[in-house]
């Protein structure tokens, strides 16, 4: 993509609720840099996701409300310190991943997808931001690894075989992916480290939607679960909460 094309697809305004009615309103303590980033996100994703369908269509104008402000409520139960390692497991085209990246840009994020287009636009996305604190993977959960004891390798020696590779640790697994709470602790549980850095102690964070008592019943771990309406006033939140395991 070129300069004038980007400058065009970022000037594009989108019919839906924008970046003020919906980010600025919860966050007003944005720096200028920041803002630009939430506002560049809507023609980037517009034009992306006609390319490459990673937001139903039907759902690409509500890319604030529904996609970036709904991300951002993860922030409203933890503020992640600096040097803060984040996973998030199943991201599609970048959520809630890219969305927190911007709110906290000392914090470093994964973001892992096992089908490749979508990591594609993650990638477009980040490029065209410029954020240097994401890196993607387009992997499975249980194939985001690193050697436990990496050693510089001899001339002709071969690097140490998958299986002596270790699960890659982070302090939180974040996730919307639509699987039950249950599936998505079992799968975080490796990934997560045991320093301890922020005031919540690590663990899986979920966006979830809908009746979380059978579900969340399945998990017996300590997990505290709130609503987003808690902080957001649009009726879309008043059946999406966020869920916290510690693991």
């Amino acid at each position: 993509m070129d300069n004038n094309t980007n400058s065009q697809i970022l000037s594009t305004p989108s019919p839906g609720m924008t970046v003020g009615e919906s980010v600025f309103k919860y966050f007003p303590d944005l720096t200028a840099e920041q803002r630009e980033h939430f506002t560049a996100l809507d023609a980037l994703y517009h034009d992306w996701n006609a390319k490459i369908n990673v937001i139903s269509r039907k759902d690409i104008d509500n890319l604030y409300e529904h996609h970036v402000l709904h991300s951002l409520g993860i922030a409203e139960i933890i503020s992640f310190r600096p040097g803060t390692r984040v996973m998030d497991l199943g991201t599609g085209g970048g959520f809630p991943g890219i969305p927190l990246a911007i709110l906290f840009p000392e914090v470093q994020f994964r973001l892992v997808d096992s089908i490749g287009k979508k990591i594609r636009v993650c990638n477009e996305v980040i490029s065209a931001l410029g954020l240097t604190n994401v890196t993607t993977q387009h992997a499975r959960a249980e194939e985001v690894r690193y050697v436990k004891s990496p050693k510089k390798l001899k001339k002709g020696e071969a690097p140490e075989p998958a299986e002596g590779l270790q699960p890659a640790r982070f302090d939180f697994v974040v996730s919307r992916a639509v699987m039950p709470l249950a599936d998505l602790v079992k799968i975080s549980q490796p990934h997560i480290s045991q320093r301890q850095q922020n005031a919540l102690p690590n663990g899986l964070i979920a966006l979830k939607g809908g009746e979380l008592q059978h579900e969340a019943g399945a998990v017996k771990r300590e997990k505290i679960i709130t609503p987003l309406s808690d902080f957001f006033a649009e009726e879309y939140f008043s059946t999406k909460q966020v869920v916290y395991v510690q693991l």
